[in-house]
């Protein structure tokens, strides 16, 4: 008899319960935690060929980046010698560098885009 009633505690926690009962937290609660997937930097490298003003749209159309913002990465790009473009999950990030560097190569630029894990 006792397992029979255990039973029936068991099909009310799966099936939500009493809304007052907190039942359904407890059934939240042991479900395990699912981590962050990790995140990819996108970095734009310097090169001797590719436009400041090339760069900038770049940055304003792939990465959306307000005009500012884009200035001053591409400076830095040009500067220090690479930048972060933008922060994303690996598949994101794998797009992104394709899109620009078909984007660079249709333009008749040698710009590399690299990935490199947060």
């Amino acid at each position: 008899m006792k397992a029979s009633n255990q039973m029936s505690d068991d099909n009310s926690l799966t099936s939500g319960g009493n809304p007052g009962s907190g039942a359904g937290a407890a059934v939240q609660e042991a479900l395990p935690k699912v981590a962050e997937p990790p995140k990819y930097a996108v970095l734009l490298h310097n090169d001797d060929y590719t436009t400041m003003e090339f760069v900038v749209e770049v940055l304003t159309t792939d990465f959306s980046k307000p005009s500012e913002e884009a200035m001053a990465l591409m400076l830095k790009v040009h500067e220090v010698g690479k930048a972060v473009a933008g922060i994303y999950s690996f598949d994101i990030a794998e797009t992104k560098v394709a899109i620009v560097t078909e984007k660079a190569r249709k333009a008749g630029f040698p710009l590399k885009l690299t990935l490199e894990k947060m």
